[in-house]
């Protein structure tokens, strides 16, 4: 294989989302084969796969190009769904269902901004599949999109990053490519809980509404790492994180909406709140939400599976106090030390690695409410307790 098509397969390896996409994919749809694949004139290369049918290939892996379809949507720049190869007119006899033994199809091409091709998104089955409805193209193409968008940015961010030379310029760089890639990233994942809420008001089997409610926590988890993201831009391009202080609405309906929206997400999770205190609160209400959302998140990636989450919030003299411990293995004390620097990862379950941006931003919101946020663990329980002066 020569450099050029490694490059590719490094550049889609660093794009931390493609694993989750391959897994959202083969969950949605049912299929058990998907990946993102390099395509040429003359070559198709493997760049990322998540294979559960033994089809046998692995990153780096390569087909002929002219036994697959992929060669057809380079040259016509359109998606190819096949539902049932069986019941198909046009593709029952075609060679390729028959070369690779696929029932269900479907591929969408990667196009990048420039309108250069570069591959396709794509997934097989040996059984037939429902595809050929707008919510799954919808999410195919969203996710082709956003694997150019990535790829394209890595581009440009690799050639900036050569020409420039002074550290600080690289920096407000990055931060300001970061906040872009935020607001461009806000619309489509809006769209997308928009959509799931009103699937979810319609008359839908069980089976749709796990895939909607599945489809609805990706679009939960991609929000809050949006915000996160748009939040550290601010604080390194001097705005720091802003706050919206009201003291005429209550607090508690913020928190009890966090929590119902983690939980709805991973509801084999056992999470016990117990609030007690008198609202209203004088804080930020949004923010306050935000930082128990990124600890309830923390607690749900790391903590033991087999036991309870528990928050508590209560006012103690002059201080509002909201804490979120877990069971699990302890934080190592040198781990305890770099916890709330941004981009600092834990290590985490395969598929729930986050950016390492969640405890910097709650320790950012705690400071700017002239409170703290600190972490006690033990082989008994983490705890992470936020404290916050009432009289400011």
């Amino acid at each position: 294989m020569n450099d050029d098509f490694q490059a590719d397969i490094d550049a889609i390896g660093r794009i931390d989302a493609v694993p989750m996409i391959l897994d959202v994919i083969c969950r949605t749809t049912g299929m058990g084969f998907s990946a993102v694949a390099r395509v040429t004139e003359d070559r198709w290369v493997a760049c990322q796969v998540l294979d559960s049918i033994d089809f046998g290939l692995e990153p780096g892996g390569e087909l002929s190009v002219k036994t697959t379809l992929c060669d057809q949507i380079r040259d016509t720049g359109e998606a190819v769904v096949i539902e049932e190869v069986a019941k198909d007119e046009r593709y029952a006899s075609h060679h390729t269902p028959a070369i690779y033994g696929f029932q269900s199809y479907i591929s969408m091409p990667i196009v990048l901004p420039d309108g250069t091709f570069f591959g396709t998104l794509c997934a097989i089955d040996p059984r037939p599949a429902r595809l050929d409805n707008p919510e799954v193209i919808g999410m195919f193409k969203l996710f082709a999109e956003l694997i150019a968008f990535h790829l394209h940015a890595n581009e440009r961010l690799a050639l900036t990053e050569a020409a420039l030379v002074d550290e600080r310029r690289i920096s407000e760089f990055r931060e300001q490519f970061v906040a872009v890639l935020g607001h461009d990233l806000r619309n489509p994942v809006a769209s997308i809980q928009s959509g799931t809420r009103m699937l979810l008001r319609s008359p839908l089997d069980e089976k749709a509404k796990s895939i909607v409610k599945l489809i609805r926590g990706s679009a939960v988890r991609m929000s809050g790492l949006i915000d996160n993201v748009l939040d550290l831009a601010r604080a390194r391009l001097g705005g720091g994180v802003v706050l919206d202080v009201d003291e005429a609405e209550p607090l508690k309906p913020t928190l009890i909406q966090v929590v119902d929206e983690l939980v709805s997400i991973q509801p084999d999770r056992l999470v016990e709140t117990h609030f007690d205190f008198e609202d209203p609160v004088k804080c930020d209400r949004v923010r306050i939400g935000q930082l128990l959302s990124n600890l309830l998140g923390n607690a749900l990636m790391h903590g033991a599976e087999d036991s309870p989450i528990r928050i508590r919030a209560s006012i103690d003299g002059d201080a509002f106090e909201l804490s979120v411990s877990n069971s699990g293995d302890p934080i190592p004390l040198e781990a305890q030390e770099q916890l709330f620097l941004p981009f600092f990862r834990r290590e985490a379950r395969p598929g729930q690695q986050g950016l390492g941006l969640g405890l910097y931003i709650a320790s950012e919101i705690a400071r700017v409410h002239g409170g703290t946020l600190e972490v006690a663990s033990t082989h008994e329980e983490t705890r992470f307790t936020f404290r916050m002066p009432l009289a400011r």
